[in-house]
């Protein structure tokens, strides 16, 4: 009888277990990613990791199962990922994808391929034309600009000269209209486009592959949600390019929610939704779970990062040997870029979401706790060192009762310093799925919407002056129990 109970237990534990979904940070992505949740949430739990950055990151997090499917182009699959030289049939990606136990399946019914874009008054009309235009101004992607299908091997392929500036893409078609760049990639179902009035060069030497819109999937995904795959089969061949640039320009120009977009798609209901303002962006969809979050990760890097820090520091100032290695390499650690540091450590933790922010964020907490920990207590007269040795106090005792006390204002002060910063980097948490503020901000750069871009920076820097003030208070406090000690 036990034996029965505990795998009807382990059973309806796993029954509970969401689909989990995730989404790139680009509006069609998010659209996709939330057509396929609704879609699985019909027949049983399913929740969206959305805006995970770029391929890396929610390649990363698939093959560590993290999450269990999302949305992807073949033209990606192929060359991106796979890494192939040149195009290859849909078979012979499904053979490599195999023993990474992935899988591709379900095309969704339009193709969303790479191009190149100018203004509608430009001279040039295909991609050709720019070579013999190095003064035209190239504005890129980030990602499109390392992709194995991206400028490299379209410069080279048609001989362009050009040196591109990296814009991310929710900017890039304001930095167009402005005339900062005269040229930048664009995907061919952006509703921007016809907005913009922009041309679209074409592709004379046949460069870009086709990049139909896949689910590219843990193999096991059909066999541990069967009436999920089921729901989310019926989606193959429906969704029509037209249908995709009304979806996209409905959340980038209208200001829909991604998730009222793909609610209206699935529901063929075509009636806009009221655009929110300021305030209710702000404060309103969840502010409260977002807050809490970002607290979160911001209160346990603190801590995690002086659980860490103030040793080292403890090392760096009694050992002087070992002083510039451990400083030098709390300083490595802040100069890594914070999503090259989340995109390794996904695969090494096999997850995404809070465990590798906190990791990524006490990493860069680690320098100015360390630092002024060892400041602090070589600022420490060292009479009073000698004078506590000489009272019969052990050297760790003289360290606990004497230095560390008297170093404490500084300590704190390196403690104040991680903490206010961690509020800002914690944003880029949102990046992993971790939540926070960051998910509006990297929302309202992937639609260019400012209102979004402040609904995410206003309560992330009210949180930042808040930590201020209650170190402040801290500080406080210690001085008035330092001179009643006196």
């Amino acid at each position: 009888m036990l034996v029965l109970a505990c795998a009807g237990i382990l059973s309806s534990a796993h029954a509970e277990e969401p689909l989990r979904v995730g989404s790139k940070r680009f509006t069609e992505s998010y659209i996709l990613g939330e057509i396929l949740t609704q879609t699985a949430a019909r027949v049983g739990p399913a929740e969206h990791k959305q805006g995970l950055g770029n391929t890396a990151i929610v390649l990363g997090a698939l093959r560590s199962g993290a999450i269990d499917v999302y949305p992807e182009y073949l033209g990606t699959i192929d060359l991106e990922i796979l890494k192939n030289a040149q195009p290859t049939s849909l078979d012979a990606m499904r053979a490599a994808l195999r023993p990474l136990g992935l899988g591709v399946a379900v095309p969704l019914g339009f193709s969303n391929g790479y191009a190149l874009a100018v203004r509608g008054d430009a001279s040039v009309r295909r991609l050709s034309d720019l070579a013999a235009h190095p003064e035209i101004k190239i504005g890129l992607s980030h990602e499109f600009l390392g992709r194995a299908d991206g400028w490299p091997g379209l410069a080279r392929r048609y001989g362009l000269a050009q040196q591109p500036r990296g814009l991310d893409h929710g900017i890039a078609y304001e930095a167009l209209a402005q005339r900062q760049v005269d040229a930048i990639d664009i995907y061919s179902t952006d509703a921007k486009i016809r907005q913009y009035g922009l041309r679209v060069l074409d592709d004379d030497k046949q460069y870009f592959p086709r990049y139909d819109a896949v689910l590219l999937y843990r193999l096991d995904v059909p066999q541990r949600f069967p009436q999920a795959w089921r729901a989310i089969e019926k989606l193959e061949g429906t969704i029509k390019a037209d249908d995709m640039i009304a979806m996209n320009a409905a959340a980038e120009l209208d200001g829909q929610p991604f998730s009222a977009v793909a609610r209206a798609w699935l529901s063929h209901d075509t009636q806009a939704t009221v655009r929110d303002g300021l305030f209710t962006k702000t404060f309103g969809n969840g502010f409260m779970n977002l807050a809490r979050q970002h607290l979160l990760l911001v209160v346990l890097a603190a801590l995690l990062g002086s659980a860490a820090g103030i040793p080292l520091g403890i090392v760096a100032a009694l050992v002087p040997r070992l002083r510039q290695a451990v400083l030098a390499v709390a300083g490595v650690l802040q100069t890594v870029p914070s999503l090259a540091l989340l995109a390794i450590l996904i695969p090494l933790l096999g997850r995404i979401g809070t465990v590798p922010a906190l990791v990524a964020l006490c990493a860069y907490a680690l320098l100015p706790i360390v630092r002024n920990t060892c400041t602090g207590l070589l600022q420490v007269p060292s009479g009073l060192r000698t004078a506590a040795l000489a009272l019969g106090l052990t050297r760790r005792q003289s360290l606990v009762e004497v230095e560390l006390p008297l170093a404490m204002p500084t300590i704190l002060a390196g403690v104040k310093t991680a903490a206010v910063m961690s509020v800002g980097t914690a944003t880029i948490a949102a990046f992993i799925g971790a939540g926070g503020f960051g998910e509006r901000i990297t929302t309202g750069l992937a639609l260019n919407d400012n209102d979004m871009l402040l609904a995410g920076a206003i309560p992330a820097a009210l949180l930042a002056l808040l930590t201020q003030a209650v170190f402040e208070l801290c500080e406080r406090l210690l001085a008035q129990r330092r001179r009643y000690s006196d």
